[in-house]
């Protein structure tokens, strides 16, 4: 890495500097009465936010440490320290490894309970069925562990859920079809820690379960063989936060282990090569929006690696199908792979996306990865169609005052897959939780909840379950799943209001558009977003850097595709800088930016290098925008 005297002068231009040379506004380091200034200004941006910087007089204290101390530009070293690296982590920070991240999987309570099962059934060679979430967690794990027994000689069943008709998790019907077609080892994944009634009925059924999940659960564990799940109440591993995935992956290591002590890898007999599934267990960790720490970085990190190798047939197909060009990123994951694994579990069959993980036809994979593009796309025609609705029904409960803690919305006319999806556009629009529920004509509704930072929705809808008010639900902090009845929606709500204000109103009044950094469009060059990238990969719990363009010109905006902008920024110097804002030629932000052609704003999101038949060029998302006083 350069030296902070070998670094362009555009590169060391640091935060507090490079916004008074660009607005000759003064900032105030000790930030007058507790509160810290909005920054360049802005009290409410074209989204309603305030801006803040992220870093406190602490955190720019550590971040020149970093920088002196470690010998990075000044923007690089506030990423950091904006994420809560130490001086002391950094360097260790920017290369993270497997070896010092990863843990011992007996750690894990009933991991070498389920490792040894599952070794007996491979020396055995007994029938194993995998049965997964239709999400991408469940694919991604449900393909791990399947790919891991294949090498061993097995040849596994996946059992995927049809969402609409079987519902989450393993249920009677299913698990008695699988002993009845000769399975004597279920291993449930991203699944299974809710569903005690069907795991005992499976054990009549003659089945051993093993449950490798991460939903939260009760103290009372279901009646499996083994239930891996760092979430129980008396696991102390502190793994809390891995997706399903990363617990899929962390078995496929404690049974490699415990063959290899059994002598079941002697010659010609080889181990597999357990780092190559790392290209799934990041797009699932990503899709599962987990966050981005400790173990999860390094997964992601390195699986980032593998999958630039393209060694998954599906994955490389579906990349294609989506029209993605150059390295894949978290954003392409979450955003366009990830998106289309889901359309088979929300619209279509449940199936495909395990299905497509785990074939090296590279022929069924094309076909897989086409159906799947097209399904997703009638599933966004069917959520433009729910968003009109839901979105009109939320403005009208909210009004003109602050509205209740959270919106809860439901229909006859939605379609049960598309959900959550339409609460997660709730969330972000109103910024607080967010119900959409979709009823069936018997008056039972399927729903999904998404929460924002410091609500555990989680814990409400577990609350509402034991107090009689939802037939079923359960799920993370963030997102949840409920089942209720249309005659107790009401009841729901009140439910949600009296529970959740506290905490919303207490998330609100803290809440703000933080700001990493500020530069120029000629300062967001393909060498700093370099630098930048090693303090990533990003995503939750470790989140994009957001950057300032401060008074830039909107040269060129118009709407493109599904509702998207697209923009040239240009500073004062002449450098131009493209810009997308996704989702936003509706929004109060896009009609906005159109109608600022030609004028100057400040505009702020992520910076990323975007590849574009080989050739990279920095771009930034834009998330926010402010208009500038006096323009």
């Amino acid at each position: 890495m350069k030296t902070p005297a070998e670094t362009p002068p555009h590169l060391q231009l640091g935060y507090d500097r490079a916004v008074s040379l660009a607005m000759s506004i003064p900032l105030d380091p000790n930030h007058p009465g507790g509160r810290p200034p909005a920054f360049l200004g802005v009290e409410r941006s074209l989204t309603g936010r305030r801006w803040v910087e992220r870093l406190d007089a602490a955190g720019r204290l550590a971040a020149l440490t970093i920088a002196q101390r470690n010998d990075m530009p000044d923007i690089v070293a506030r990423v950091l320290a904006g994420r809560g690296i130490s001086p002391d982590e950094a360097e260790r920070f920017l290369d993270p490894t497997l070896r010092a991240l990863m843990p011992d999987p007996s750690t894990l309570a009933d991991m070498d309970v389920a490792a040894e099962r599952v070794a007996d059934a491979v020396m055995r060679g007994e029938k194993v069925a995998i049965f997964g979430d239709y999400d991408v967690d469940g694919a991604t794990s449900s393909a791990v562990m399947t790919r891991f027994l294949r090498h061993q000689g097995l040849d596994p069943v996946i059992y995927i859920p049809d969402r609409l008709f079987e519902g989450y998790g393993p249920n009677v019907d299913a698990l008695q079809k699988l002993a009845a077609s000769g399975i004597t080892l279920v291993i449930a994944v991203d699944c299974g820690s809710s569903s005690p009634a069907a795991l005992e009925a499976g054990r009549g059924f003659g089945l051993d379960i093993v449950v490798l999940d991460h939903h939260q659960l009760g103290v009372d564990l279901p009646p499996a063989v083994a239930v891996v799940n760092p979430n129980r109440q008396d696991d102390l591993s502190g793994l809390g936060y891995l997706a399903a995935v990363g617990i899929t992956f962390l078995a496929t290591v404690a049974v490699n282990r415990t063959l290899r002590r059994r002598g079941w890898y002697a010659p010609p007999r080889e181990e597999p090569d357990l780092l190559a599934a790392l290209d799934l267990v990041a797009l699932g960790t990503v899709c599962d929006v987990v966050p981005l720490r400790g173990l999860n970085r390094a997964f992601v990190a390195k699986g980032l690696i593998a999958l630039a190798g393209r060694r998954n047939r599906g994955i490389a197909a579906l990349s294609d199908a989506s029209r993605l060009g150059g390295p894949l990123t978290t954003y392409h994951l979450g955003f366009a792979l990830g998106p289309r694994i889901n359309a088979g579990g929300r619209i279509g069959d449940a199936a495909l996306g395990a299905r497509l993980l785990v074939s090296d036809d590279a022929a069924v994979c094309e076909a897989l990865a086409a159906e799947l593009d097209r399904l997703n796309q009638e599933r966004q025609a069917i959520e433009t169609v729910m968003l009109e609705e839901a979105m009109a029904e939320a403005a009208a409960e909210i009004g003109e005052g602050p509205g209740p803690s959270a919106v809860v919305t439901g229909s006859t006319r939605w379609h049960p897959g598309v959900v959550g999806l339409i609460a997660s556009r709730l969330k972000d629009r109103f910024g607080r939780p967010a119900i959409a529920v979709a009823f069936q004509p018997n008056g039972i509704g399927m729903g999904s909840a998404r929460s924002i930072a410091g609500v555990d929705i989680g814990h409400a809808v577990r609350q509402a379950v034991a107090a009689g008010i939802l037939e079923k639900g359960g799920g993370h902090a963030m997102a949840a799943g409920i089942t209720v009845e249309k005659s107790r929606l009401a009841d729901f709500r009140a439910f949600l209001e009296a529970s959740l204000s506290a905490p919303v109103h207490a998330s609100r009044e803290s809440e703000g558009f933080l700001i990493d950094a500020a530069l120029s469009a000629r300062g967001a060059t393909i060498e700093l977003l370099d630098l930048v990238e090693r303090a990533g990969p990003f995503g939750a719990g470790h989140p994009e850097p957001v950057f300032v363009l401060p008074a830039h010109r909107v040269a060129y905006a118009e709407t493109v595709g599904n509702g998207h902008l697209r923009l040239a920024l240009a500073a004062a110097d002449g450098a131009t800088l493209r810009a997308m804002a996704f989702r936003a030629a509706d929004t109060p932000l896009g009609q906005a930016v159109l109608a600022a052609r030609g004028r100057l704003i400040h505009v702020a999101g992520p910076l990323s290098v975007d590849t574009w038949q080989g050739r990279r060029q920095p771009a930034m998302r834009l998330t926010d925008a402010a208009e500038v006083v006096g323009d």
